[in-house]
């Protein structure tokens, strides 16, 4: 599978993702973790305002494909495996490690990192490592 590098989209996509978790913090004093805001969502007891916020957030992240679709007029290119199984295996990893390392790539990766969270680098890495040694089987070793 060949894929394609778009500096261009990529830069205004981090920005955007940076400028979202900047606001959420300055607004809100949270943590623009998926993760843990989607937990916010469905939590019994969670108070109505952080509920509110998290839910906007994650409505948020939902309607970007439409938007594209509105302003340039094609869905956005993405490609799924077809094997459910599979699927449902990375699904439970992905619960598992941001359950097991206390939140995920958005909370670590982004908001962590740049909040000086030595956890949140320590994390980072660790999923980083486990990004590479998986492409690297997938793609190399296996064939996928």
């Amino acid at each position: 599978m060949e894929t394609s590098f778009t500096p261009w989209l990529s830069l205004g996509g981090g920005l955007l993702i940076g400028a979202s978790a900047v606001l959420l913090m300055a607004t809100n004093g949270r943590i623009a973790g998926i993760s843990g805001l989607t937990s916010r969502v469905f939590a019994r007891s969670t108070d109505s305002e952080a509920r509110g916020v998290s839910a906007l957030f994650v409505l948020g992240l939902l309607l970007a494909a439409p938007i594209w679709l509105l302003t340039s007029g094609e869905w956005p290119q993405q490609w799924v495996p077809s094997n459910p199984a599979l699927m449902a295996v990375a699904g439970l990893l992905v619960g598992f490690g941001a359950t097991y390392g206390n939140g995920c790539t958005s909370g670590h990766g982004v908001c962590g990192i740049s909040r000086g969270s030595l956890r949140s680098v320590a994390a980072t890495a660790t999923f980083m490592t486990a990004a590479v040694v998986t492409v690297l089987v997938t793609r190399h070793l296996i064939g996928g």
